[in-house]
């Protein structure tokens, strides 16, 4: 049994806490909002995430954050990516023993364009840590706590460090693989939040499977390009990361992405949309951030230059789908050859 803080008290960071707590952990649970730190100690629920879910009362929840860490072997980090270079800020004054930090947020800083595990080690001093483990799959937090079969991929620099972390959470109905492609399993969980909200808008827009079908096919080309172009393996894009991640994401009503992206669909303003959503949309900000490293590495992404203009500059969406579909000819394989001739080529 280890003692492990599990940092954000949204629905993903709780269902992970809930498998933890499952595999007999000692969990410790941390979110800023002391309120709903009682409500989970007090009702063994977190309605606001993860309606009618009750959880293990091994789940201790807390708004302080030394606390929750203190003794602690396992650090893991479910914080919006807005929130992060905050949340670390404060977590390296209260860590006093090296811990394997794991993440399992999905996003790319706009900016700086940093990964997750880029800015956590900007923030957290490298003698804190033993290692930084990425945490990614096709995975809603819904059908984890109702503890549905789930697969879900781990990712380091060192093997043995992620081997750690896949023994930490494995079960039954949690799965864990490992893949020695940090880049490529953060960048395929970062990017197919785009491809979500371009989903969403299409069936907003009352678009049918066909569109939606060749609009997963063609993003997932595009996470590939811009993968690859910043060092990733393109095979990871064919695995749980990459399509496995997409198509759930793009396909069920349980994500925020493929929500927001419906309603956007749907004629609603961007503000009115994330009002609505009450919670953080990750794609909204990783699509800024994707595009302008396109744009700064030359890579030709069209279905999130799109939806770039959709969010950003009040494009109309019918217009975007439009010019999307009359674009020039191509060959379909064109893609996947360029991909394939560039990595073999480094």
């Amino acid at each position: 049994m280890e003692k492990v803080a599990v940092l954000g008290a949204g629905s993903w960071g709780t269902a992970l806490a809930l498998v933890l707590a499952d595999n007999g952990h000692e969990v410790r649970l941390w979110t800023h909002r002391e309120n709903l730190a009682e409500e989970i100690n007090r009702t063994h629920r977190n309605e606001k995430y993860l309606n009618d879910i009750d959880l293990p009362h091994s789940i201790k929840a807390s708004h302080d954050l030394g606390a929750v860490v203190e003794d602690a072997k396992h650090v893991i980090l479910v914080v919006p990516t807005k929130a992060m270079r905050e949340v670390c800020g404060q977590l390296k004054q209260v860590l006093n023993e090296r811990v394997i930090l794991t993440h399992a947020s999905k996003g790319i800083e706009p900016g700086s364009y940093k990964r997750v595990s880029e800015v956590i080690s900007e923030e957290i001093p490298e003698e804190k840590y033993e290692d930084i483990v990425v945490l990614s799959g096709p995975s809603h937090a819904e059908e984890v706590s109702l503890r549905q079969p789930t697969t879900v991929t781990v990712s380091s620099d060192e093997l043995e460090v992620a081997e750690k972390v896949q023994d930490l959470f494995i079960n039954r109905q949690f799965r864990v693989y490992t893949s020695p492609d940090l880049v490529g399993v953060e960048l395929g969980g970062a990017l197919k939040n785009i491809i979500a909200l371009g989903a969403g808008i299409s069936d907003g827009l009352g678009y049918g499977d066909n569109a939606k079908a060749a609009l997963i096919t063609r993003g997932l080309a595009e996470i590939a390009r811009l993968g690859t172009s910043m060092g990733a393996n393109p095979l990871t894009f064919s695995g749980l990361t990459g399509i496995g991640d997409l198509i759930v994401t793009c396909t069920s009503s349980h994500s925020r992405n493929w929500r927001a992206g419906n309603k956007l669909g749907q004629g609603y303003p961007l503000d009115d949309v994330l009002d609505q959503m009450g919670m953080v949309v990750e794609g909204v900000r990783t699509t800024k951030a994707a595009f302008q490293l396109a744009q700064e590495q030359g890579v030709e992404m069209p279905i999130t230059s799109g939806i770039y203009r959709i969010l950003f500059e009040s494009a109309d969406p019918r217009d975007v789908v439009d010019e999307l579909m009359t674009r020039i000819r191509r060959h379909e394989m064109e893609d996947l050859t360029n991909i394939l001739d560039e990595k073999m080529n480094d």
